[in-house]
């Protein structure tokens, strides 16, 4: 299952809000943006809000989600983001949305004026499905049902395909060459488009300094070409990254070319050049994105491999990572931690081994044994508990009984101790983990007892402080007894002036006052 959990931004989220994400898109220029739908169909955005891209009417920055209202019942279908960045949301109804950044007519709305809410753009795409959709820096492109192309916004390099160099503030139909093809899928770089058509031809247009269009120079196209360098290979997809770009065939080769200045086309050095990139494996997937030099694939036997920027380096052979989709690249490799897609996060209703151990904890349908602690019954499984505690390893051996009387501890601690065995965790007030660490001690339950330690902390005051020494030194809790220590000497007045510090052990209070010496407690 995909952890969106691995990009920095979703640290702001809970871990209940994580849960309930089924779509996100990281973007911006450090990635401190992020748009995420949820179970509900509800639509979530949050981070710095530059030029308004965050589409909530203002340019405040929000550390807390803020639910898009304005998208209410709407459901996205594909989104992609400029560097202003700008966002070109399409829904499941085949609608186009933009906000953002406008400097360049690049949400099509026919102005230049930032975006602070969603517009529906119909111009020229009225009675148009659009099924895909892509952003270049200040540019967008859109993919319609039946194969044809639209794009708008900065068109310095002709990357909007229409021939000169002037912006386009609404959307445009690419034609050219395009004229009678059916486009299957589309992507943008920095400032220039590509379109793969039906036949599995490469169509590219726009800015070409670095060869990125695979043209075999460097001249900038401001219309669409076919990349004849491809002759006779059949094109399934094609991702652009800042300055170059990939295509991946039906046969599962990788084609890279363009700028190469961080290894990103995987070829073995760092010069500009059209080559197939030695990918270990037939190809299913390839990955980038046009505000990276990041580059990954994903063989069709499961394994993924980056190359280019990757973290500050510069990789230019394909390396095998440990990831298990290509997502994973750009979440943790890739400058900014962006995605390089529209991520979808399929509910995942595998339980793990741990969780289904937690969730057998005092199951009666399944368990085998049963302690009867306080006139209550504890459910557990005798070969988990043999498995898990030496002491049970022992005292269960030989042990026929399914029911076991327990009267040497209350029945919240031990219930405690076995839900421990079963989840790793205690949860416990900090007054009855006293008498889990007591338990912890007996069953010389190591890991269990820095635990209860832990927990015992939390609930340390003044009243309690001398309770608490005593506990410690008693079970002999080291890390414990020096904090209670520390506490009481910060706190000296208050706690000596307790009924627990009169009714201090005389063993105790003795050390307590020859320790507290030691560290100056009494001078004036």
């Amino acid at each position: 299952m995909l952890d969106v959990g691995k990009w920095p931004i979703f640290s702001l989220c809970s871990e209940e809000e994580l849960q309930l994400i089924r779509q996100a898109c990281v973007f911006g220029s450090a990635g401190n943006e992020v748009l995420y739908t949820t179970v509900n169909d509800e639509i979530f955005v949050l981070g710095t809000n530059c030029c308004g891209c965050l589409g909530l009417g203002d340019v405040q920055s929000t550390i807390e989600p803020r639910r898009l209202d304005s998208l209410n019942g709407k459901k996205i279908a594909c989104l992609s983001y400029g560097s202003g960045p700008h966002i070109v949301l399409a829904t499941t109804e085949g609608e186009v949305f933009t906000w953002g950044h406008n400097a360049y007519s690049q949400l099509g709305n026919g102005t230049t004026n930032h975006g602070l809410v969603p517009c529906h753009i119909s111009t020229n795409l009225s009675n148009k499905q659009v099924i895909e959709v892509a952003c270049g820096s200040y540019h967008s492109l859109v993919l319609t049902s039946d194969g044809e192309v639209f794009a708008w916004g900065y068109n310095n390099s002709g990357q909007v395909g229409s021939g000169s160099t002037v912006n386009q503030p609404i959307p445009r139909r690419v034609t050219g060459c395009l004229q009678n093809k059916v486009v299957v899928t589309i992507a943008c770089g920095q400032m220039c488009c590509m379109a793969v058509v039906d036949t599995g031809e490469v169509y590219v247009w726009g800015y070409n300094g670095n060869g990125q269009l695979g043209l075999g120079n460097s001249g900038n196209q401001p219309t669409p070409c076919r990349v004849a360098a491809l002759q006779g290979i059949r094109v399934q997809r094609v991702a652009c990254g800042y300055a170059h770009t990939l295509v991946l065939t039906d046969e599962g080769q990788v084609y890279a070319w363009g700028a190469n200045s961080y290894g990103q086309l995987g070829t073995g050095n760092k010069s500009n050049q059209t080559q197939l990139v030695s990918a270990p494996g037939h190809c299913a997937y390839i990955a980038a994105c046009h505000s990276t030099h990041t580059s990954a694939a994903k063989t069709q036997g499961g394994h993924v491999y980056m190359w280019g920027q990757c973290r500050g380096q510069s990789v230019i052979l394909p390396h095998l990572t440990h990831f298990s989709c290509t997502d994973d690249v750009f979440a943790c490799f890739a400058t900014p931690a962006v995605t390089w897609r529209l991520l979808s996060v399929e509910p995942d209703d595998h339980l793990t081994v741990a969780e289904s151990l937690k969730r057998e904890f005092d199951n009666p349908d399944t368990a085998d044994l049963k302690f009867l602690v306080d006139g209550k019954y504890i459910y557990a499984h005798k070969v988990l508990l043999k498995i898990r505690c030496e002491h049970f390893r022992s005292s269960l051996e030989d042990n026929e009984d399914d029911i076991v009387e327990m009267s040497e501890f209350s029945y919240p601690v031990y219930r405690a101790f076995l839900e421990y065995l079963y989840t790793d965790s205690i949860s416990l007030s900090p007054e009855e983990a006293v008498g889990l660490l007591d338990l912890a001690t007996f069953y010389r339950e190591n890991r269990l007892k820095k635990l209860c330690q832990q927990t015992i902390k939390q609930g340390i005051c003044e009243e309690n402080a001398i309770a608490l020494l005593s506990a410690a030194v008693k079970y002999d809790a080291q890390d414990l007894e020096e904090f209670c220590f520390r506490f009481c000497i910060n706190h000296l007045t208050v706690v000596t002036q307790t009924s627990g510090f009169a009714e201090m052990d005389h063993d105790l209070l003795k050390n307590f006052i020859s320790k507290a010496s030691r560290v100056g407690a009494f001078k004036n």
